[in-house]
């Protein structure tokens, strides 16, 4: 049975012959109502902040367990985005090999062409140099032995001089254009041998 300040405070005994004085005891019993309703109360006061605390820890607790779940989701997430660049980075560098490689087989194939490309040209020097040479030589050659078939000017000089004396008219003869145009020309001299 479950007992009340209310019911401490106005308890009342049977009298007996020799019994306590009964304003002492209802003093008393009126202080134990007092004290037991003050216990009642910072007992119900302490209940009531303890809900509140279970309250609060139950919201902490949901809150630990979302942020448990959200950093387990990030913790994932960031795993999976690792593994994803590790993969591209892995992508990215063979491609970049690859195109490297072809760059480099490309570079190699154009600096042969242009080996054979400078030794053709140096080739082709060669031959115009070599034709030029024997062009020049032939040119010297025909020059000396233009020389060689050229008359000598004294002699050519004093050719010239008894050829205008012989044909000279004298007075007994008649002069006429068609007999003395075969006189007048002048003895032909090849200067130039034919190539």
């Amino acid at each position: 049975m479950r007992i009340a300040p209310i019911d401490i405070a106005h308890k009342s005994f049977n009298r007996k012959v020799m019994g306590l004085d009964s304003d002492e005891v209802a003093n008393f019993l009126r202080d134990i109502a007092d004290q037991m309703e003050e216990l009642i109360r910072e007992r119900n006061s302490l209940k009531e902040i303890a809900r509140q605390k279970d309250i609060q820890l139950m919201e902490y607790k949901e809150r630990d367990d979302t942020l448990k779940a959200t950093l387990a989701t990030a913790t994932k997430m960031c795993e999976q985005i690792r593994q994803d660049a590790e993969r591209e980075a892995k992508l990215i560098i063979n491609d970049a090999s690859q195109k490297a490689e072809v760059v480099m087989r490309d570079g190699r194939d154009q600096l042969k062409r242009l080996y054979q490309e400078i030794a053709d040209i140096k080739k082709l020097r060669m031959q115009f140099e070599g034709n030029l040479k024997a062009v020049c030589q032939a040119h010297i050659s025909m020059v000396e032995s233009s020389h060689m078939h050229l008359p000598d000017p004294q002699i050519n000089l004093a050719h010239a001089a008894n050829v205008t004396h012989a044909q000279a008219p004298s007075a007994n003869q008649a002069t006429t254009p068609a007999a003395a145009a075969p006189q007048q020309q002048a003895p032909r001299f090849r200067t130039t041998p034919n190539v």
